[in-house]
């Protein structure tokens, strides 16, 4: 399974660091060694909003043939939503991809049709944007749409990395990552 998240200068640090570390935890604590996730973006390295270089994996084509691809947020994401050039790039398919999104990167999935007509929840400074694409926005933190996802909100990236894990190797390997971020006493326990 190949799973990517989009980038772009200036996103927000926890909406692409939280699902990485969770998603990659299939791969690390599961055992499932054709398990990969990528950071894919525009150019060999993006700028996080707080400063920080990361280099990518590959660029934003190559998650037209991966099995999810789910979008960053942050202030990047405003002029990438209107550019008809960037939008191109991308060929996705929600009838074999789970397809999902953090935030304002909701914006973009409205951009590129996916969420019309249907219900999304993305960042409240973003929800007329997104319901001028004739979206249902709502006041939660996750949504899902069949193979299409937003969630709100830096910590709701643990449901979406979920519904991506759940969607594609079942609840108990969900159960099996999440259970490996919890708070001590409310999931891993203290053995002397």
């Amino acid at each position: 399974m190949k799973i990517a998240i989009i980038c772009f200068d200036d996103f927000t640090d926890l909406d692409v660091f939280l699902p990485w570390d969770l998603l990659n935890r299939v791969r690390l604590v599961g055992g499932i060694a054709d398990w990969e996730v990528k950071l894919l973006g525009t150019a060999s390295s993006h700028v996080s909003m707080a400063g920080l270089r990361i280099p990518m994996h590959g660029m934003v084509e190559e998650a037209n043939t991966l099995d999810a691809v789910l979008f960053a947020s942050g202030r990047g994401v405003q002029p990438l939503f209107k550019d008809p050039a960037y939008l191109s790039r991308f060929q996705l398919s929600p009838d074999r991809q789970l397809i999902g999104s953090m935030c304002s990167g909701a914006l973009l999935l409205g951009a590129l049709g996916y969420l019309t007509g249907k219900r999304a929840t993305t960042y409240p400074t973003a929800a007329v944007q997104l319901a001028a694409f004739g979206v249902e926005v709502v006041n939660e933190s996750f949504v899902n749409n069949g193979n299409i996802s937003t969630a709100a909100g830096c910590l709701a990236g643990q449901d979406l990395s979920a519904w991506v894990i759940d969607s594609l190797m079942g609840n108990e390997m969900t159960q099996r990552v999440l259970e490996t971020v919890q708070p001590v006493g409310q999931g891993l326990e203290i053995t002397l």
